[in-house]
C-alpha cells in the first residue's frame, strides 16, 4: 500500500512515531483501528434506537433543543424518603415508656 501525505503531515507522523517508540505499520494501523472504531461501530444499534436517532436528529433539525443549563434545571434529584426518628434503648429508659 502506498500513501501519499503533505510534507507538514508526514513530520507530525514521525515525530509521534519517534516518541511513542513505534513503527510507521503499528501507527498506521492504530490510526486506522480509532477511525474504523469511531465511524463503524462494532455494535449495531436496534431498530428501535435507529428510530430514535432518526427522531432526535429530526427535531434538532427544527431547532426544537434546550441549553444544557435548561436540561440540568429539568433534572431533579431523586426524592429522599423521609426517614422516622427512632428513640435508642437509652432514650427510652429515661423517659420511662414502653
Amino acid at each position: 500500500m502506498t500513501v501519499s501525505l503533505p510534507p507538514a503531515m508526514v513530520r507530525q507522523f514521525e515525530v509521534v512515531r519517534k516518541a511513542e517508540s513505534r513503527t510507521r505499520s503499528e501507527l498506521v494501523r492504530e490510526a486506522l483501528r480509532a477511525y474504523f472504531e469511531s465511524r463503524y461501530p462494532v455494535v449495531q444499534p436496534t431498530k428501535t434506537e435507529l428510530a430514535a436517532l432518526r427522531r432526535g436528529r429530526a427535531a434538532f433539525r427544527r431547532g426544537d433543543t434546550v441549553s444544557l443549563e435548561q436540561f440540568l434545571h429539568g433534572v431533579e434529584p431523586p426524592a429522599r424518603r423521609a426517614r422516622t426518628k427512632r428513640l435508642s434503648k437509652t432514650a427510652v429508659k429515661r423517659s420511662g415508656a414502653r
